[in-house]
């Protein structure tokens, strides 16, 4: 089976998406990339998550064209296939309908430095892209627009978007940005969260180059 790996990882991170909370139903989708086949594995469209095999994942290369597989691709793969084709450090990518996430996107509010773990977004907050009809090339450009020098970014009255070197991390980053969502609202419920300066957030994304094994 063409890109197998790659497709078990799509199944067992497509389970994680509902086990953790960051979606619900058939919402979101994740793909991950292989850079030396220039393919990518992608979810397939309005299929349970729990129901969902290896082989019902869809393997598309970058023009959009399915490689591999019986399944309807995702609609949103224009949106995964953009950042495999113009970012050499993204090599997986996860939407997720968080709720949190999804409620600050409705705001069309950008998250600002309210915590010291604003950084697993790649930057000194996490920003807010432009809306676009869902499965379009134009939210595609709108979500890579706003995540030029981010790992992440809230989708206007959508979701959120995380993007890294592989599904582990993109993943982590999406269950990362949306506590901080979370944290967001409730700060923003009963006051004005007190934000950090850019001194100590130029030294968090400096520690955060550092962190992990």
């Amino acid at each position: 089976m063409l890109l197998e790996n790659e497709r078990k990882k799509v199944v067992e991170y497509g389970k994680k998406l509902i086990e953790s909370g960051l979606t619900k139903g058939t919402g979101g989708n994740i793909s991950v990339y292989n850079a030396e086949k220039n393919l990518m594995a992608i979810s397939p469209s309005g299929i349970d998550y729990f129901k969902t095999e290896p082989e019902d994942v869809v393997v598309l290369d970058l023009d959009g064209k399915v490689v591999d597989g019986k399944r309807k691709p995702s609609s949103e793969y224009p949106m995964h296939k953009i950042f495999y084709e113009r970012r050499e450090d993204i090599k997986a990518v996860v939407h997720a309908h968080s709720i949190y996430s999804t409620t600050i996107s409705v705001l069309r509010w950008e998250i600002p430095a309210l915590s010291y773990l604003i950084p697993f977004g790649g930057g000194k907050k996490i920003p807010c892209a432009d809306y676009a009809t869902f499965g379009t090339q134009e939210l595609a450009e709108k979500n890579y627009k706003a995540m030029e020098g981010y790992n992440a970014c809230l989708m206007a009255n959508h979701g959120l978007l995380a993007g890294s070197k592989d599904i582990e991390t993109a993943f982590m980053i999406a269950e990362q940005v949306e506590f901080i969502a979370e944290l967001f609202y409730r700060t923003k419920a009963v006051g004005e969260p007190t934000i950090l300066d850019d001194k100590e957030m130029e030294l968090m994304i400096e520690k955060f180059k550092s962190y992990g094994q």
